[in-house]
């Protein structure tokens, strides 16, 4: 394991320069959104526009040698414009039959972008895919590829247009990451190196089936006893009526086990991305926010007070000590 883990990160290793050419700071969104992926997940990216969310997403395709295809949520989008749809056809003989014509969702990476804009009823298209990894059309079985990975962007300012995320579809995403500005040395290398004559292009270094059986070993790692405490502990203190006093008082509804599923994923994910065996305590509190921040809602006092569902998780984190 220790040989296939040492191959395994000099894969990881060549992804980050990959990406690194073309991406430049944001070291913090990258690690999430590849410890997101490696640990076989999907992710929702939430940033204002202008921030490379797009971007992102078009390179890791092209890093990990993904089949990538890209929807544009809008209002008027139907489901059958992501699943596809059944076409009648008419043989040479008169005889008529209907026959499945794929849709966009039938990638390896599906880019959801500015996911709120379309209507609830196409959203939930996207459900039984992002769980079961096959679709259902006029009640026959389509299988999805396989790995098969959605990220999503969202716009967190604009509200007009936008539909909020049901809390089952939110649950199926691994992780949501927030996608700040950048750092001023960032910031101005962006500036010099992307209004020239030639943009720097991502390259591929991986495989689909090299990066399938990297999560398998992601899934194989060892996780302590001291760390699955630790997230257990950290998850039902996110609930109401677990004996926190803070919890009852600023939650409304918490995480579910499903969160404490996407930490011991993401946590093992991290500690390869960080070039260790075994995660540590240290990965569930660095994961706590991008994992938990989607999966909890606070009540109205909590809200009217000004506090965030960050702000709730960081007590919550820094009370484990």
């Amino acid at each position: 394991m220790i040989a296939e883990a040492e191959k395994a990160l000099a894969d990881i290793s060549r992804i980050r320069q990959g990406v690194g050419k073309v991406i430049f700071g944001q070291e913090s969104v990258v690690e999430r959104t590849l410890v997101a992926v490696l640990a076989g997940g999907h992710a929702l990216l939430v940033g204002v526009p202008g921030l490379a969310k797009t971007k992102l997403v078009e390179t890791l395709g092209i890093v990990l040698g993904l089949d990538a295809r890209r929807i544009q949520f809008t209002p008027d989008l139907m489901p059958s414009d992501i699943l596809g749809s059944e076409v009648m056809e008419q043989d040479e003989h008169g005889k008529r039959s209907f026959r499945f014509i794929s849709g966009p969702i039938f990638a390896q990476l599906l880019m959801a972008d500015e996911i709120n804009r379309a209507s609830p009823r196409t959203q939930s298209a996207l459900l039984q895919s992002m769980q079961e990894y096959h679709v259902t059309v006029a009640g026959a079985r389509h299988d999805l590829p396989s790995p098969f990975h959605v990220l999503a962007t969202q716009n967190p300012l604009e509200q007009e247009g936008t539909y909020p995320l049901p809390e089952a579809q939110l649950d199926r995403f691994l992780m949501q990451i927030d996608i700040l500005y950048p750092e001023i040395d960032a910031e101005r290398r962006i500036l010099i190196e992307t209004t020239g004559v030639e943009d720097a292009k991502a390259e591929n270094v991986l495989s689909p089936s090299r990066l399938k059986e990297i999560q398998t070993l992601i899934r194989r790692m060892p996780v302590p006893e001291s760390v699955v405490e630790a997230i257990l502990k950290l998850v039902r203190s996110a609930r109401p009526g677990q004996g926190s006093a803070e919890t009852d008082k600023n939650v409304a509804w918490g995480p579910g086990p499903r969160a404490s599923q996407a930490l011991t994923l993401c946590a093992r994910a991290r500690a390869l991305y960080d070039g260790r065996l075994a995660p540590s305590v240290d990965d569930i509190h660095a994961l706590a926010e991008p994992v938990l921040q989607h999966r909890m809602a606070l009540t109205f006092a909590a809200r009217a007070e000004g506090m965030t569902v960050r702000d709730v998780i960081a007590k919550l984190v820094k009370a484990q000590g």
